[in-house]
């Protein structure tokens, strides 16, 4: 919006170099040859200025890719910062999930070994209960 603004003034800065030299000449009271060196003096102004500002530009819009650059740089650090966090916490995740397996394995294993182990027993008889 604000380079907008600057493009309009700068139309407008050439149109009322153009206005301000037709009525220069109109009414002017200076010779046919001093009025063409002043608007040669003039276009030379304004083309000076107009390079003068271009150049300012050009550094601005350098200056703004630059800090575009910087801005991504620090953008994709922290992308990455972000995937290597995800990344460890998802193998500590993983590590207790095998570590939890592995437990309940080793329960699950005794259980039916101890379940074989009674099965196997032969059961002792009760002696009988007097009424």
């Amino acid at each position: 919006m604000a380079e907008e603004n600057k493009i309009n003034g700068l139309a407008w800065f050439v149109a009322g170099l153009g206005v301000g030299a037709l009525v220069g000449i109109l009414y002017a009271p200076k010779s046919g040859r001093e009025t063409r060196e002043d608007l040669i003096a003039g276009a030379r102004e304004g083309t000076e200025y107009l390079r003068v500002r271009t150049r300012q530009a050009v550094e601005q819009v350098g200056n703004l890719v630059d800090q575009g650059k910087e801005q991504m740089g620090e953008y994709v650090e922290r992308g990455r910062e972000a995937v290597d966090r995800g990344r460890a916490q998802w193998e500590e995740f993983v590590e207790r999930g095998k570590n939890l397996v592995s437990e309940q394995t080793g329960r699950v294993t005794a259980a039916v070994e101890a379940g074989r182990q009674a099965y196997k027993t032969p059961p002792v008889a009760d002696e009988p209960k007097e009424l």
